[in-house]
């Protein structure tokens, strides 16, 4: 039988911290209990963000670490044109559309119907209020011409229609720590019409890790409770472009004394910081319960 395949994959925008220690030891130990292969994978498809030193940050603190992974490793930057292969997969079977909208443009529309009917308006998972659907009935003459102009778009998916060549339900199965396997019923419309491909890139990160994870042959996903609701997406994504879905584990979150969970973007104590106070592998894989 074919090994199972696990994969830790970071993105090159920061340090790492606990959180990422916690995920990447926890992908180690699956595949080692498990006689499965470990694969690392960049997911560097900001490249605004994503910078060259601290992809060599996550090799030097995954090394100190005591981890090891085959090669090569996967950088997503290098594979765009997998992810555009996907993305006309999608648009030839018409559940997508171009949205022209800014943020700002977006948060006032809400704004605005939040007026109107003094209701609040729907959130997806992440906490952003749901796309209105402003361009989402743009005659074709408008859309072209404004594709033709330049002006900067994004790809979103088309609820309306996926509901109508995909009716019924949706999920996928998750394991725990001893291989058990349930399954759960998942709810993609829960992200409204989400965006696919952003303005800035080629993709987005829903589509990338879908595309990705099936060219790399990944039968276990394991990652962190966040990621959990955008798995409802994935495996609508999975179905719509004929991939396999794998098996998936979604791990607690590492947090800090006030019970957030760490973070870049809060500037979390990094391994390169507990290293420099002192902290050896042993202690940081004592600490997360290795």
């Amino acid at each position: 039988m074919t090994k199972p395949v696990f994969r830790f994959a970071p993105s090159p925008n920061g340090r790492l911290h606990l959180g990422h220690a916690y995920s990447a030891l926890l992908n180690a130990d699956f595949a080692r209990r498990f006689d499965g292969r470990l694969l690392l994978r960049i997911e560097d498809i900001d490249t605004t963000r994503c910078r060259p030193e601290f992809e060599a940050a996550i090799y030097e603190d995954l090394a100190w670490l005591g981890l090891q992974w085959e090669e090569p490793v996967r950088r997503q930057s290098e594979h765009f044109d997998d992810c555009r292969a996907a993305f006309r997969i999608l648009k030839g079977r018409g559940v997508v559309y171009p949205c022209f909208c800014s943020r700002k443009e977006i948060a006032e529309a809400v704004a605005f119907r939040e007026a109107e009917t003094g209701k609040s308006w729907p959130r997806d998972p992440d906490g952003a209020p749901l796309y209105p659907g402003t361009c989402r009935h743009l005659p074709v003459g408008d859309i072209e011409r404004r594709i033709a102009s330049g002006e900067p778009h994004a790809w979103r998916l088309d609820g309306a229609a996926l509901k109508r060549q995909l009716p019924g339900s949706h999920g996928y199965s998750r394991f725990d720590h001893n291989g058990r396997e349930e399954r759960v019923v998942a709810d993609p419309w829960r992200w409204g019409d989400a965006v696919i491909v952003r303005k800035d890139t080629p993709t987005s990160y829903h589509l990338s890790v879908v595309v990705d994870d099936a060219l790399q042959g990944v039968t276990h996903v394991v990652r962190g409770q966040d990621l959990e609701a955008a798995t409802d997406l994935h495996v609508l994504l999975q179905t719509l472009l004929g991939l396999p879905t794998p098996l998936y584990h979604h791990h607690g979150l590492v947090r800090d004394p006030e019970g957030d969970k760490l973070a870049k973007s809060c500037q979390s104590q990094s391994l390169a910081e507990l290293r420099e106070a002192g902290a050896s592998p042993r202690d940081i894989r004592q600490r997360l319960g290795f």
